[in-house]
């Protein structure tokens, strides 16, 4: 426990006056004025000498002020409070009283200024303390100074008093009308969204921002009512209305609203959800020295982390579709969420026909997306494994839907990889080898003689239907059980679309290819390609088709006519396909 100090104790009026040396200007030391008409802004005329108030050290006074050294003990107190009596001669002063300016203050304008004006309220005389200091207080200031500063510690016990002087001490306080409670100097009210200090602002817009504050408090006290409601009735085995849950889907909307306006937060809409109050969500972990940290947008983070959550306590509900659909909606190229999404609708043993018209929606959406199309073929396994292999006519019906799908996808994208790969694979699948994807390839081909997705998936269709193909056979290899018919006919049609087109690579490739699955030499159609050049190495030469010399070079090179083969390869590079000088040139070099 502390003691009062000596100095303390005679504020108090509790012991005798003590002595001191340092010298002080009397003005702001007595209540009286500086002898001689001086102001209180004159220079220091008098001191209290050491050995008593009554005694003390003072210049000569003449009409402009102080002037001489200080004489010990030349003024003494005149009779009667009269003056000073310096070298025997009678100084009159004039007795007032040193008040605190009573001026009120102006009305304050920011909150800060508010602030300042309460603390100078609850703390007496804390001002004037500010503006002359300790010394510059009159007794009574001092008194009333130190009575304010020592009612915390001794209310609090931490200054030992008596029962006596604590009872006088109370009584002055009460007197003085001393507050027992003071507000502490430069309150900080923190800063807002912006960063702007509130202390600056105006006391209309603090009231503004305080009655917010108001509205998210009652806000958030309604929001616990309804988690104590919804804990209550699932003890028992149920659960609140459904109006229950909408209002409070509606109050925490309102709540988000108000901590964006507030604070700058932005809840998610899971966190606004009620339905996902039992799940912690699992924030995205990167090092602090991470080389490139990923700025993912707020609500895609809160999704991924609720995810992350759902995905390792591996639940399928309802709610985690949802949760999926909504990450799909923000990256469709989020693999995992797909694979993950494919588990629930088996787990939930949900209808694949309405998760592939879903899928449509989020396809023709997106249409470069892979994991779309490798989770479409994820279900087709799915469904044909529960369903399809059963059922010849659905199987059929099913096949039917989805090429007419893959159709619209492709009316917008032709050499969409991805889907001319499912297509295949679904064709496969369900045995779909029908006379109509033959046509639609002759469709597309028709409209774009160069889309080599076309040509490939012609290709696929035709040697690859079990019905007149050797299963496993490679693309480029001799394939004896397709029927000469077959070949005879992809030959002409290969032919019929290279006379519209000659320099078309995709029409000669697939040519060549049926050339090998038919086991025929290039030779077969040397007669046909030599009509797409004419004149070789003379100065009128003339070439239509630069992929009918590449045939004709290996043609020649196998009926061993190397000058003529030589030719061919040489016009390629330095005239017809100079791109690509350095093929022909490794070509010509392998010419023996």
């Amino acid at each position: 426990m502390k003691l009062l100090t000596a100095a303390a104790l005679f504020t108090l009026g509790l012991a005798a006056p003590v002595t001191e040396s340092k010298s002080h200007n009397i003005a702001t030391r007595a209540p009286f004025s500086c002898p001689g008409g001086l102001t209180n802004s004159s220079p220091m005329c008098c001191s209290v000498n050491v050995l008593g108030v009554l005694a003390l050290d003072c210049q000569n006074v003449g009409p402009d002020g102080c002037t001489g050294a200080y004489k010990p003990n030349c003024c003494t107190l005149g009779l009667a409070g009269q003056g000073l009596v310096c070298n025997e001669q009678l100084i009159p002063w004039t007795k007032t009283s040193i008040t605190p300016d009573t001026t009120p203050d102006a009305p304050p304008v920011t909150v800060g200024e508010r602030s300042k004006q309460r603390y100078y309220q609850t703390n007496p005389v804390e001002r004037r303390f500010e503006e002359v200091g300790f010394p510059g207080l009159t007794p009574a200031e001092k008194k009333t100074y130190t009575h304010s500063r020592l009612i915390l510690p001794v209310a609090n016990r931490q200054v030992s008093l008596s029962n006596k002087t604590d009872r006088e001490y109370w009584k002055q306080v009460t007197k003085e009308g001393l507050p027992c409670r003071r507000l502490k100097n430069n309150y900080n009210w923190g800063t807002d969204k912006h960063g702007r200090d509130i202390s600056t602002y105006r006391i209309e817009e603090l009231k503004k921002r305080s009655l917010s504050q108001a509205k998210l408090t009652a806000l958030n006290v309604l929001h616990r009512q309804f988690l104590l409601k919804r804990d209550a009735a699932r003890s028992k085995g149920a659960e609140l209305p459904q109006e229950d849950i909408d209002e409070e889907k509606k109050r925490r909307q309102e709540m988000a609203a108000l901590k964006r306006e507030l604070y700058g937060e932005i809840p998610g809409a899971l966190s606004n959800d009620p339905e996902w109050d039992d799940v912690i969500p699992i924030p995205q972990e990167e090092s602090q020295d991470a080389l490139a940290r990923i700025a993912y947008p707020d609500n895609y983070a809160e999704a991924v982390s609720y995810l992350r959550a759902v995905m390792a306590s591996e639940e399928y509900s309802p709610r985690c579709l949802r949760l999926t659909e909504h990450v799909i909606g923000m990256n469709p190229g989020h693999y995992t969420v797909w694979l993950y999404r494919f588990k629930i609708v088996s787990a939930l043993k949900l209808s694949v026909t309405d998760e592939i018209q879903w899928l449509n929606d989020v396809a023709l959406n997106h249409l470069k997306n892979y994991q779309i199309w490798h989770h479409r073929q994820l279900l087709l396994d799915h469904h044909f494994a529960n369903t399809l292999s059963s059922d010849a006519e659905a199987a059929k019906q099913f096949a039917k839907s989805e090429t007419d799908f893959i159709s619209r996808i492709l009316a917008k994208d032709t050499k969409n990889y991805h889907v001319w790969s499912y297509r295949q694979y679904l064709i496969t699948k369900l045995n779909y080898w029908s006379p109509f994807e033959l046509a639609t390839t002759q469709n597309m081909i028709e409209d774009d003689l160069r889309n080599n997705s076309a040509w490939s998936h012609r290709f696929f269709i035709v040697f690859s239907d079990p019905s007149h193909s050797t299963k496993g056979s490679a693309s480029t290899e001799h394939d004896p059980k397709v029927p000469d018919s077959i070949i005879d006919r992809e030959i002409a049609y290969a032919q019929e679309k290279i006379k519209l087109a000659p320099q078309n690579q995709s029409s000669w490739l697939y040519l060549r290819g049926v050339l090998a699955k038919g086991g025929r030499g290039l030779d077969t159609v040397g007669e046909f390609a030599s009509q797409f050049f004419s004149n070789l190495g003379a100065e009128d030469e003339e070439v239509t088709s630069s992929h009918a010399l590449d045939l004709m070079s290996e043609v020649y090179h196998k009926q061993g006519d190397i000058e003529k083969a030589k030719l061919c390869l040489k016009e390629l590079s330095e005239k017809w396909d100079p791109v690509r000088e350095g093929y022909w040139k490794y070509r010509l070099s392998e010419l023996k």
